[in-house]
C-alpha cells in the first residue's frame, strides 16, 4: 500500500509540475519535447494551451491558421513544450518577453521550471530589467494607479483607491514586488481565466494561480529577476547540429519592433565550418516559436 501511496505521489507530481526539466549539460541549452494534441469537439485553443500550461500565442504561433475558438476536432495541434534556453546565467528568475515565458532556475538542484505568463499590453510594456524580488506578499491588495482609474471610469466603472484581497482582486492570492525602478512591478497571480500567454496586463507579469501558488513557495525575498526581450534563441547540440528558435518580436508602445538577423556568433560559427545558412534565415521567416534544426548532424 505504502508503495503504491508513493507511486501516485510521483505520477500527481509529474502531473502537475509536467514543466520541470534537468538543466542540460554543457554544449546543449535545449529542453523538453515536442508534443501532439488531437483536438476535441467544443475544445478550444486556450483550453489546449492551459492544459500543457504553455500559453496561448504559443500555440497559436506553433500552429499557424488555427482557428483559436473552433479549432476543427480531430485536428493535430503542435504543442511547443521543448524550448532553447535563454542565453543568461541560469539563476533565480529569467523572464523571456518575447516567448511570453518565464523561467525558474534551481542550480543547486540543476533544475529549470518554465512557465507560460502574461505581460503588459502595447502602451503600457513590461521593461526590460535586472532586478529582485524586494517582498513576498500573500493575499495582495492592489492599489490601482490614477492612470488606471481612468481608464477603468471610461469603461463605466469606478474602481475604489484600494481593492481588497479576495476573489474580485486582479492579482490573485499571490505576488512578488519586483524592485525596478518604483516598486511598481510584480509578479502576480489572476482571478480571471485568460489572459496567460498574452499582451493583456498593465505592466505587471500574470501567471496562472497555480504556477504562481508554485513559485511563490520556492523563492525568497532577494531572488534575482532578468526580465530580458530575446526572440531569437541559437543552441549548438551535440554532433555539430545546430537548433534556432524564433518567436514574433513584440510591437512596442510606439510602434516599432526588434530587427530579427541571426545572432552574430551563429554566423561566425557557420563561417568557420563552411555551412550554409539558408535553413536559419527560413526560421527568421517561419517564427513558429518551435526548436528548428538549422544545421544537420554530419
Amino acid at each position: 500500500m505504502c508503495r503504491n501511496f508513493l507511486y501516485f505521489l510521483l505520477l500527481w507530481n509529474c502531473l502537475a509540475y509536467a514543466r520541470t526539466y534537468n538543466i542540460p549539460p554543457p554544449g546543449s541549452r535545449m529542453v523538453g519535447e515536442i508534443v501532439y494534441h488531437q483536438v476535441e469537439k467544443g475544445e478550444t485553443v486556450a483550453a489546449v494551451a492551459d492544459k500543457y500550461d504553455v500559453g496561448f500565442l504559443a500555440v497559436m504561433e506553433a500552429n499557424p491558421g488555427v482557428d483559436p475558438f473552433l479549432p476543427t476536432p480531430g485536428d493535430i495541434l503542435t504543442i511547443p513544450a521543448q524550448t532553447i534556453l535563454p542565453d543568461v546565467p541560469y539563476e533565480g528568475i529569467v523572464v523571456n518577453l518575447a516567448e511570453l515565458r518565464l523561467y525558474y532556475f534551481e542550480p543547486a538542484k540543476h533544475l529549470v521550471h518554465i512557465f507560460p505568463v502574461g505581460i503588459g499590453r502595447i502602451g503600457r510594456d513590461t521593461p526590460e530589467m535586472k532586478t529582485r524580488v524586494s517582498e513576498k506578499r500573500p493575499n495582495p491588495t492592489w492599489t490601482p494607479p490614477q492612470s488606471i482609474r481612468n481608464e477603468y471610469k471610461k469603461k463605466g466603472i469606478d474602481l475604489p483607491s484600494v481593492v481588497p484581497a479576495g476573489p474580485d482582486n486582479p492579482l490573485g492570492l499571490f505576488a512578488l514586488r519586483l524592485a525596478h525602478g518604483a516598486g511598481d512591478y510584480l509578479i502576480h497571480g489572476t482571478n480571471k481565466n485568460f489572459g496567460i500567454g498574452l499582451r493583456v496586463s498593465s505592466g505587471c507579469i500574470r501567471m496562472n494561480p497555480k504556477d504562481i501558488d508554485w513559485l511563490f513557495h520556492q523563492v525568497r525575498v532577494g531572488e534575482k529577476v532578468r526580465v530580458i526581450d530575446e526572440p531569437v534563441k541559437v543552441s549548438l547540440e551535440p554532433e555539430r547540429a545546430v537548433y534556432m528558435e524564433v518567436h514574433e518580436p513584440l510591437t512596442r508602445s510606439d510602434g516599432s519592433k526588434k530587427r530579427l538577423s541571426l545572432p552574430q556568433a551563429l554566423v561566425w560559427w557557420l563561417d568557420e565550418f563552411n555551412y550554409p545558412d539558408k535553413k536559419a534565415k527560413a526560421a527568421l521567416v517561419t517564427k513558429n516559436g518551435i526548436p528548428i534544426e538549422v544545421v544537420s548532424h554530419d
